[in-house]
């Protein structure tokens, strides 16, 4: 059995040159619809189209992979998503881009379920952590530059199409080619929000939270940029800025989460994303593109970083064996609030100009500020007592339920 390294490096490389992929294309869209002529509404559609898809992909997956296999599931899924890429080419009917992008959000999130699942499987307590590092950065720096490919071509025509064609056939040579045993196949996971709203609220309500904000803001970032004066390559690396600036503070704040209360962050980060997204607007071509863009990278290390506390409040709170359930919730919660967010802030936008868009991410990230505030406050008061019952402090009994305890008392 070779190093944990050996065991993962092509699904890594494969999912990197996937989210190379998919960061141009969330680039390019945007750029192509408002080029044809596109209403800002009918953009928003089409963004929420990919959510829908998204939640649907969350449902279908599973079941899919475990009938063939990972292997098989990656690339089958990675092909059609590439035919997929090329059809938006022959056609300039809004409602044919929104069904190509359910399609693409079906794709995408078997392939997301592929490698995650695939990364889980390999790794082990003792060095989770370095190789999860190891694959999120690899990922992370391929959506991160990508968008930056825009320079590259001309949006108006079906170049850049080709180019994330490209690079979804070439996600599925490492899979392909690899000589590593694939995992085995997953067992049946159960979505169960009520559930998990029950288990821990400020995870659930949180992931559904960012949904909402970052949904529209990727989506709609280079229109944005384009609205305010920027060029479409300085409105491109907008989407650069916002996952330079995640990458940038997601140790951090993953450090911090580790050692104070995970909802404190979460609020935290919620009440500072309000604030940076009522500061933006404020901001425009005149002030410099670069004060544009630091202010997009501060945001984007605020907002896109609360996704991942939410998780792992969450899977502070349940058994192992209710983690992977736990994780493919919280992530159909995310994929409702991308599907319904870029309506309303398509709307903002249209309703109140450029500006719009952040005035409404600042009331939804203020809302998910309260709500922990709330929840926090809720269980810092007395509860009620019952009747006294004298345990001993020192019985292995007594250690289990006082963990417990405390696990559910910091929902």
């Amino acid at each position: 059995m070779g190093s944990p390294l050996s065991l993962i490096w092509t699904i890594t490389a494969s999912a990197t040159l996937l989210q190379a992929a998919n960061g141009l294309f969330q680039a390019l869209l945007p750029l192509r619809m408002q080029a044809l002529g596109f209403p800002v509404t009918a953009i928003g559609l089409v963004a929420a189209a990919y959510g829908l898809g998204f939640a649907s992909g969350c449902f279908l997956a599973p079941a899919f992979i475990r009938q063939v296999g990972h292997i098989r599931a990656f690339a089958s899924l990675a092909a059609v998503a590439a035919v997929v890429a090329l059809a938006f080419t022959q056609t300039d009917w809004a409602p044919a881009w929104a069904a190509l992008r359910v399609l693409t959000g079906i794709t995408l999130a078997g392939l997301f379920t592929v490698t995650d699942g695939w990364i889980s499987a390999r790794t082990t307590i003792a060095n989770r952590g370095r190789i999860l590092s190891i694959y999120m950065a690899c990922t992370k720096v391929a959506l991160m530059l990508s968008p930056l490919g825009i320079a590259l071509g001309d949006i108006g025509t079906a170049g850049l199409f080709m180019a994330v064609t490209a690079l979804m056939c070439l996600s599925l040579l490492p899979v392909s080619a690899t000589v590593t045993a694939e995992p085995p196949a997953p067992r049946s996971v159960r979505i169960d929000v009520r559930g998990l709203l029950g288990t821990a609220p400020s995870a659930v309500v949180g992931a559904f939270a960012v949904g909402l904000v970052n949904g529209p803001v990727i989506a709609i970032a280079p229109v944005y940029g384009t609205a305010i004066g920027l060029t479409q390559d300085q409105a491109a690396a907008l989407l650069v800025a916002l996952q330079g600036g995640s990458l940038a503070l997601q140790w951090p704040l993953g450090w911090l989460s580790d050692r104070a209360d995970r909802r404190l962050v979460i609020g935290g980060l919620a009440a500072g994303t309000a604030l940076v997204s009522l500061a933006i607007p404020g901001v425009g071509r005149a002030d410099g593109p670069y004060l544009v863009l630091a202010g997009f990278a501060l945001w984007g290390g605020l907002a896109l970083c609360i996704y991942s506390v939410c998780i792992a409040h969450a899977c502070d709170l349940v058994e192992p064996d209710r983690i992977v359930p736990t994780v493919s919730t919280l992530l159909f919660c995310w994929a409702a609030g991308v599907t319904l967010a870029p309506i309303p802030g398509a709307a903002a936008m249209q309703v109140a100009g450029p500006g719009g868009l952040f005035v409404y991410a600042a009331l939804v990230a203020a809302f998910l500020a309260a709500v922990i505030g709330v929840r926090i406050a809720q269980q810092r008061r007395p509860a009620a007592r019952g009747g006294f019952i004298d345990l001993a402090p020192t019985t292995p009994a007594t250690a289990v339920l006082e963990s417990r305890a405390d696990a559910r008392a910091a929902r």
